[in-house]
């Protein structure tokens, strides 16, 4: 097996380590992607089902179609995976949820149908680093507590 990563949810509850064979990762534009995540695509990378460990507990998971589940936090909400009902030796993690996701490159694009042009080359637009906001920063220092 590969190198080992890390991830999991936002607020921890749900925790995986996975033995990777490469870094590539895909952006899925699907329909059923963009309502499940609130998103215009989701970034996934496909790993070996027997590649994940789950350290801490299972997702909970959602039945979002005929086919298909989505392992998520039931606390906070974070999206985590993408797989088949009937078994399948792969699934898909979401490269989000990663603690280092930096490393992974998209390699392709899929549900096409419903992907938007406009958000996929965005590197004229304005950028704003979040430690920089000062009204960020002010709401940060008035719950006395640090970014996250």
């Amino acid at each position: 097996m590969g190198e080992l990563a890390t991830g999991g949810c936002q607020c921890g509850r749900v925790r995986y380590a996975v033995a990777l064979d490469n870094d590539d990762a895909y952006l899925c534009h699907c329909r059923m992607c963009q309502r499940a995540t609130g998103g215009v695509s989701i970034a996934f990378t496909n790993v070996s089902r027997s590649a994940v460990t789950w350290t801490t507990r299972e997702p909970d998971r959602f039945h979002s179609s005929a086919i298909a589940e989505r392992g998520y936090c039931r606390d906070c909400g974070t999206p985590l995976t993408f797989e088949y009902l009937k078994a399948s030796e792969k699934l898909d993690l979401t490269v989000g949820s990663f603690d280092e996701p930096g490393r992974f490159r998209p390699t392709a694009h899929f549900g096409t149908e419903s992907l938007h042009e406009a958000w996929l080359d965005t590197r004229s637009l304005p950028r704003q680093r979040s430690d920089e906001y000062a009204p960020l920063l002010e709401r940060w220092k008035a719950a006395d507590a640090k970014p996250g």
